[in-house]
């Protein structure tokens, strides 16, 4: 599991790189080698980040909508390049990855933890309060907007009940609960933006 969570932090201080270049998909893995080769020599297998790059940007434009219809009160490009990448990767595994390998409470989890490592002090709390608000929305019409337009979401649909919330374990704990963003006003005064 210590790997994962290394690779998951590689990924994220890849697509940091990569976004604060310029955004060039095609650089994406040419960063995540070197990166790979910078911060975690040992690992062998590097499948599950070349995943999390590859997901990340091809949702890229879903992604960003999320991020910006749950922080209505920041745009995008005002959102630190870190908590901006940090949120994508989290949005990424909470939204499109394999809820079996990775539960959406880990998923918020290892955010979290990777905001708390990389991101200022009001970091984890407010990539706490965005993927809260879109983990609370995944059964309701966030989901079937989503689902609507992606065939990912079809298919993994029609796999599960129709209808059925998406439900965590009740073995899943991770650190910290999802809760609600604070009122706008108290999020922007403590979440200011950091210089890359």
């Amino acid at each position: 599991m210590a790997n994962r969570h290394l690779q998951r932090s590689v990924a994220m201080q890849s697509l940091f790189e990569w976004d604060f270049q310029g955004r060039h998909d095609d650089q994406s893995m040419i960063i995540l080698d070197r990166n790979i080769e910078e911060f975690a020599p040992g690992i062998d297998e590097v499948v599950f980040a070349k995943h999390l790059i590859e997901g990340t940007l091809r949702e890229r434009k879903t992604i960003d909508a999320l991020i910006e219809k749950c922080a209505p009160e920041w745009p995008l490009e005002q959102v630190t390049v870190v908590d901006r990448n940090i949120l994508r990767l989290g949005i990424y595994e909470l939204m499109f990855g394999n809820y079996d390998e990775v539960p959406p409470k880990v998923a918020i989890n290892e955010a979290i933890e990777l905001a708390k490592s990389f991101g200022s002090d009001s970091s984890p709390r407010f990539v706490n309060g965005v993927l809260g608000t879109i983990y609370r929305e995944m059964g309701e019409p966030l989901k079937d907007d989503i689902s609507e337009n992606h065939d990912h979401f079809r298919k993994r649909k029609e796999e599960k009940e129709p209808d059925a919330p998406l439900e965590a374990s009740a073995s899943e704990t991770p650190a910290e609960e999802p809760v609600a963003p604070k009122p706008a006003r108290k999020t922007v005064a403590k979440h200011t933006k950091k210089s890359a």
